[in-house]
Parts: C-alpha cells; structure tokens; sequence
C-alpha cells in the first residue's frame, strides 16, 4: 500500500477503510474475536467455530473483535440464555471508544421462563444515545440459533433479525442530526446481571439458582461496504419493517411525550 501524504486524519479514515476491506471474513469465529474478560466464563468450543458467554453470582464475560470496522454489513448467530433468564442482559454492539463515542447496539433483555425476550435497540452518536426502541420478538430466540445483522453504511443504520429488518436510523445530517461515519468501531458482546432496572423495570430479580446463564455464538460474517451499496431500504424491506414495528414494537423514545415533555428529539420528526 502506498504511503499517505495527506493530513493524519485522512490518513487515518484510509487505513482503517482498507482494514474493513481485508478483514470480510466467515468462518472460525476464534480468528475473528478474542474473549475480553470474564476470568475463564467466556470459551472458545468446536474448534473455535462456537463461543459462549457465561453469567454466574460471581461476574459475567464477554468478547471483542480483534478488528475495527468503518462500514459494513455484520452478520451473528446468537442462541440467547434459557429458561428463566430474568435480570440477566446480553448485549451486542459496534462502539468506538471515547466520552465521544459511537455506539450501535442489541441488548437482550431476560425473561422469566414462557415470556418473551425483549429486544433493546439503541444509537449513540458523539456520546450521546438516548434512541432506545424495544420489541418483542416473534420466536423463541433460546431455542435455536437466529441471525442478527447490523448494516452500517454512509446512509443509514439498519437493525435486522434473520433477515428482517426491524429499526432503520437515517442519515440525516443535512438537518443537523448528527450521524455516526467517521469513527471506525470494534464489535463487542457481553452477559451482565442488570436485575436492577432490566426485567420489569427492575420488579423482578436474577434467580441465581439458574445460574450459570449462557448464550452462545457462530457464524459471523462481515460484508465490506462498498460505494454505491447499503443505501435506504427498498419498498418491500420497509414493509416488512412497518410489519414488525406495528405487532411487535413495545417501547419508541419517538412517542413518549412523558421522556420529552418539551419536544421530541429532532430526527423523530425530521425528513430524509
């Protein structure tokens, strides 16, 4: 590769396109993630093709990815925790470092054992989040393996499940929203007792009898994103999401006039 004469930052952003770029892979997921902490409760299993994370009374764990990535489109297969897994929470995110951080994120929040998971979204641009939709998911997600994806282009975010996309967050700098594109991000997932505020407001506490609670993980894949790709959704996407948000949405910072009393935040309203 040729040196960069231009500015540091230019330089920079280069670098870490180019790193994206090498770094499309599917595979063994031990070539692609280093476990993180967790004092031996995150492991490496099938020669290196499973993870799982484990929650005890002790501590939980979790992973990140040996790379950065500026752009793409991130596949995972997630079996989440069994039974009853209320209190527990098993994130899964982009986030660049800093008190300026970006972040896009999953978070699984347990569940006692027959009800449903609820599943946490969030954007954080500039270290500021405060985007949260939830849904309800339409399967048991601790019966099998289910493919959650993250697209993450110039243009928008977009959040699906097994192919379907349930969120999209807009580019729409251009009204002064700002719009995480210039801070490359590493993958991250973690298992965390949040029994605090995570099940019912908090209501309902972890039951460590249940312990060690684990979820497991295979199959990642990056897709690189190219110029010209990963632009808005097209019709038939946008109805399955329209599908999704209308049956199974529980929570939208867009529509809680309690949260914001003097005016939802600018994007809930703003055109692309």
């Amino acid at each position: 590769m040729a040196p960069c004469f231009s500015s540091i930052s230019l330089c920079m952003l280069v670098l870490v396109q180019v790193r994206s770029l090498m770094v499309a892979s599917a595979g063994r997921i031990d070539q692609d993630f280093d476990i993180a902490w967790g004092d031996g409760r995150g492991k490496m299993l099938d020669n290196g093709e499973l993870l799982t994370l484990s929650l005890d009374g002790t501590s939980g764990s979790g992973f990140q990815s040996k790379n950065e990535y500026l752009f793409g489109k991130i596949d995972m297969q997630i079996k989440l925790v069994p039974g009853n897994s209320a209190g527990t929470v098993t994130a899964y995110y982009l986030s660049s470092q800093g008190s300026t951080h970006d972040e896009i994120d999953y978070e699984f929040l347990g569940n006692l054992t027959g009800e449903p998971y609820t599943l946490h979204t969030n954007v954080y641009t500039q270290g500021k989040g405060e985007r949260e939709q939830q849904f309800h998911l339409w399967f048991d997600p601790t019966a099998d393996f289910h493919t959650y994806s993250i697209l993450w282009s110039p243009q928008t975010i977009v959040f699906s499940v097994d192919g379907t996309p349930v969120r999209e967050f807009k580019n729409m700098e251009p009204n002064g929203i700002p719009f995480p594109r210039k801070q490359a991000m590493r993958l991250y997932s973690s298992i965390w007792n949040a029994d605090q505020w995570a099940t019912r407001g908090g209501l309902i506490k972890t039951d460590w009898n249940q312990a060690p609670f684990t979820a497991s993980y295979r199959n990642f894949k990056v897709d690189p994103w190219q110029s010209g790709h990963g632009a808005l959704l097209d019709s038939a996407s946008q109805g399955k999401m329209k599908w999704v948000q209308k049956n199974y949405m529980i929570y939208n910072y867009c529509t809680d006039s309690k949260r914001f009393p003097q005016g939802f935040p600018p994007e809930c309203s703003a055109a692309a």
